[in-house]
């Protein structure tokens, strides 16, 4: 008998029984189905883009309320201590938080006098404060220019130079000079040679502006000559700018730079005893010969004049002629600057001081403090210092034109002994109007004047 070879029979898993005659189920994907409806579609669509339409409507509304209750700005603000704090207490902090920063206010400074009044010592109290931009004199070149151009003729040209320099805009001086429109350079301006900011660095290195200090002439000119822009840039820098000048002789001149409020300029009227200025200017008649003759011919020529005597010669070509007629255009013009400060236009309000040498040299601390309280600066020690310093000092330097430390109350009284009584009245009938507003007494005998021991001031009137 044979035996048959046992065959294997395969049973796959789904068919096997499992108990109970079930069988494993298969599980099949059924197909997807394709919904044939496109209005269903649509429905779902639209209800989608309603919201999106709300959230972009509630988005805007957020941001309009956003920027009606807050204030923003272009650049972010710096803090300080109040918003240091670590919770914000109210709606005022936060709008402090986004508030622009005020603007920087310069403060713009005029000194308005005239020839050997004491204003080159003067002008040291600005040249010498580290916190200060000082330009001396820079008039002079209109003058030099425009020469033999009488003095009233120039006014408005030297009112659009300094509209130009408070605005750190040099290149004005290149108007004036020879040929014109040649490029200037620091040590070009005149003056530089006394100026704190071109003799000290970075321009110089032979000083230092936060030092309190005379610079020395000498030195100054071997100083590195630098291109005008570069002052420019430094005058930018400083908030306060003060110019000294001789040769703008009334404060209207300046009504339309004293207006613009962009300027923020101020007037400080330095004055001194006409009789005083009449003495230094004949002692320094030679050097200012071209200025003199400038003034006088300013002059109206139909006006009655004063007739000038000249004690030595008898003439009117007398070498102290022009020395002393140019007080008449002088004080003429001195005179409408005190009658407009005495009532001031709304320009002027707040805005003019006035000093008196006399005042300065006998007081020069309290002086300086008032002087620097007016246009916002602080009296420091070392500048208190240095005033009392330059007023109390022995030098016998007769250098007319030379600032140093000397007996400034004793030179202040000089022409009550130096100048003869015909020379004083002369003074007097020029500007006696100036005088009676300034608080300086007339003279009614010779021998008054040489009384030292009486004294020939009183409490001015502006």
């Amino acid at each position: 008998m044979k035996i048959k070879p046992y065959q294997l029979k395969f049973t796959p898993p789904w068919e096997k029984d499992v108990g109970f005659g079930r069988r494993h189920r298969i599980f099949t994907r059924k197909p997807t189905k394709i919904i044939a409806n496109p209005g269903v579609v649509m429905k779902v669509l639209r209800r989608k883009k309603i919201f999106v339409f709300l959230a972009y409507f509630l988005l805007v509304a957020l941001t309009m309320l956003n920027l009606a209750n807050y204030r923003w700005t272009k650049e972010p603000q710096q803090c300080n201590h109040q918003s240091q704090s670590p919770r914000i207490q109210s709606r005022s902090d936060i709008q402090f938080l986004f508030t622009e920063p005020p603007p920087r206010t310069r403060q713009l400074v005029y000194v308005l006098t005239t020839w050997r009044s004491g204003s080159s010592f003067f002008g040291e109290l600005f040249n010498q404060n580290p916190d200060v931009f000082f330009l001396y004199e820079p008039m002079w070149h209109i003058w030099q220019k425009l020469y033999p151009g009488d003095a009233i003729s120039l006014q408005g040209a030297a009112r659009d130079m300094l509209n130009a320099l408070y605005r750190c805009d040099f290149s004005v001086f290149r108007l004036y000079t020879n040929p014109p429109g040649k490029n200037v350079s620091t040590l070009g301006i005149f003056g530089s040679t006394y100026n704190k900011v071109i003799c000290s660095q970075p321009f110089c290195s032979s000083y230092r502006k936060d030092v309190v200090g005379m610079v020395d002439e000498k030195v100054c000119r071997k100083c590195p000559s630098q291109k005008i822009q570069l002052l420019e840039q430094e005058c930018l820098k400083y908030n306060t700018v003060v110019i000294k000048g001789v040769r703008i002789f009334d404060v209207n001149v300046l009504a339309p730079l004293m207006e613009d409020p962009a300027l923020n300029l101020k007037v400080i009227h330095l004055v001194r005893d006409p009789r005083a200025v009449a003495n230094s200017r004949i002692n320094s008649k030679h050097g200012l010969i071209r200025e003199n003759m400038q003034v006088v011919h300013s002059r109206a020529p139909k006006a009655h004049h004063l007739p000038h005597v000249d004690q030595k010669t008898n003439k009117k070509e007398g070498s102290d002629y022009h020395a002393i007629s140019a007080l008449e255009v002088i004080c003429e013009h001195m005179s409408k600057t005190l009658k407009t400060a005495l009532y001031p236009p709304s320009w002027l309000k707040g805005k003019y001081m006035t000093v008196r040498y006399e005042d300065l040299v006998e007081k020069p601390i309290k002086t300086l403090r008032n002087v620097y309280n007016f246009i916002n600066l602080t009296a420091t020690r070392d500048m208190e210092s240095f005033a009392m310093n330059m007023t109390s000092g022995n030098s016998s330097s007769y250098d007319p034109f030379m600032v140093s430390s000397r007996n400034a109350t004793k030179a202040a009284y000089t022409w009550r002994t130096v100048l003869s009584y015909q020379q004083i009245r002369q003074v007097e009938e020029y500007c006696g109007q100036a005088m009676s507003m300034l608080g300086y007494l007339r003279v009614r005998t010779a021998s008054e004047a040489k009384d030292l021991k009486k004294s020939l001031m009183t409490i001015p009137k502006v």
